[in-house]
């Protein structure tokens, strides 16, 4: 009897507790959703518009990530398809800019103070190249993404003797013969760019020795017979109004996708062939994008490059674009390699702002080699840390003893793709072949601004266009360690009233 009590007394006492707890138990009942599963609509599918909407903003997103990552490719595109259009194809046309390049040529970033000889090789087409360099070429080698194959001239493996230089095209599994330089690209389709430095004449540079050792190059398949090698072709590039620049409409992705299926698969990472994908070119496969991704895709045409833009614009916190601490003066390689390679990582801002504006980095360009290679400090600013603007009118001194061994040039570009400005001074540059008259202590002053200042020799002057903001470089050929040590500095361009 007093067992069954004791057992009814703890089934009560067990229902008064069940009945006291039973919210808490009632929740526990309901397990907790994983973090995850919490975010994203409680564990289930989206709703189908929102899951079509942000499908579209990947593909958005891709697509901008793959323009900035292709641009070193159609960069290098662009300049050969205007270049074979006006003056022609072929492993042996060497357009040569035998009076200077000007405004007149669309190309980013051109030197109006060398002679410039370029021209572009399909080695699917001819098989193994030799191209007999000149002796005292600055020059190079690049695959079509513009990673640079060598160096040619004082800084590559000629040593500016000049040379025969054998470029195999991708996996070549034939013979090498032996006596020449021997690179392999990467890609079937490479860049030839040399640079001959003119000759000082009266008062000015004269470019005929420069274009004279130009046309000494030679290009010729390595298996071909002599007697069915065409000869050379040297058309004058020069006064041509040509345009070389990357597409900004549609054909970036045609010709982009039209790449993709020539090159081999090594040529592009898995990684970013897995982006390309994302977007529809695959090699081998149709190119056909649906309505709303050809909306995409041509919003990135719109707005990448303008993220470019701003990206130069603002500027980095870190400051590695930086040449001087007390100057405006930047780097285009902020710091790193020819291939934007900082310590730990892949600099993609700087290279594809770089490829917005210019072409062709080599490591002859960042190296510290004294009285070789070149350097090319520029700036977006005046002393006062604004933007150049073509309306207004500035000075910049160069201090005396220059530390070019070869030249020194200055130049003005615009801003956003690099071309030089056009006006009626066709060579919006200036160079040390000029009698510039020089001031009491040596140092030598350049004027830019939309007329030329009472009193200012022509050499001294670059002329630029009122409403248009411009870049200001100065090229140093052979640069020396004045400039390394920083023991020599040009001023700031100064904005004069």
């Amino acid at each position: 009897m007093l067992n069954r009590l004791r057992t009814t007394s703890a089934l009560c006492l067990l229902a008064i507790a069940a009945s006291t707890l039973s919210p808490a138990l009632a929740q526990d009942a309901e397990p907790p959703l994983p973090p995850l599963a919490t975010q994203i609509n409680e564990g289930n599918w989206l709703a189908e518009d929102e899951a079509q909407d942000l499908l579209a903003e990947v593909f958005y997103q891709r697509a901008v990530y793959a323009y900035m990552t292709m641009l070193p490719a159609l960069n290098v595109i662009g300049m050969r398809d205007g270049s074979e259009a006006e003056f022609g194809a072929g492993y042996n046309v060497l357009p040569i800019w035998k009076d200077r390049m000007d405004s007149r040529a669309w190309v980013p970033t051109p030197n109006a103070d060398v002679i410039y000889s370029m021209s572009y090789l399909d080695l699917k087409e001819t098989g193994p190249l030799v191209v007999k360099a000149p002796p005292n070429v600055i020059g190079m080698f690049t695959d079509f993404f513009q990673r640079t194959i060598t160096d040619v001239g004082a800084i590559g493996p000629d040593r500016a003797r000049g040379g025969l230089y054998l470029l195999l095209p991708p996996g070549y599994q034939g013979e090498v013969p032996k006596g020449y330089f021997a690179f392999e690209s990467s890609t079937y389709n490479v860049f030839l760019f040399f640079r001959t430095i003119m000759a000082q004449g009266e008062g000015k540079p004269d470019p005929a020795p420069a274009v004279a050792t130009a046309e000494t190059t030679r290009v010729y398949p390595l298996w071909e017979q002599e007697k069915d090698i065409p000869a050379m072709e040297f058309p004058n590039a020069s006064g041509v109004r040509v345009n070389m620049m990357y597409p900004t409409d549609f054909d970036y992705w045609t010709k982009l996708k039209e790449f993709v299926d020539y090159e081999p698969v090594e040529a592009i990472t898995p990684e970013l062939r897995g982006v390309l994908a994302t977007i529809g070119i695959v090699k081998g496969e149709p190119f056909e994008p649906n309505d709303w991704q050809q909306a995409a895709l041509e919003k990135a045409l719109t707005n990448a490059p303008r993220m470019i833009l701003a990206a130069a614009q603002t500027g980095r916190e870190d400051e590695r674009n930086k040449y001087y601490d007390d100057r405006q003066w930047e780097r285009a390689w902020t710091g790193g390699t020819n291939d934007w390679m900082q310590e730990s990582y892949l600099d993609l801002a700087a290279r594809s702002r770089f490829f917005q504006y210019a072409y062709s980095s080599a490591p002859a360009m960042v190296m510290r080699t004294t009285g070789a290679g070149s350097k090319y400090p520029y700036t977006i600013r005046d002393a006062d840390g604004n933007f150049l603007e073509g309306g207004n009118t500035y000075k910049l001194t160069l201090p005396p003893n220059v530390p070019a061994a070869l030249f020194w040039a200055v130049t003005a570009y615009n801003v956003t793709d690099g071309t030089m400005p056009e006006t009626e001074q066709l060579l919006p540059s200036t160079n040390g072949y000029y009698d510039i008259p020089q001031n009491e202590d040596g140092s030598i002053d350049i004027w830019f601004g939309p007329e030329k200042p009472e009193g200012v020799a022509d050499a001294a002057f670059i002329q630029t266009v009122p409403g248009r903001n411009f870049v200001a470089c100065l090229r140093l050929y052979g640069a020396e360690d004045a400039f390394y040590d920083q023991t020599w500095k040009p001023t700031d361009l100064t904005k004069v009233e």
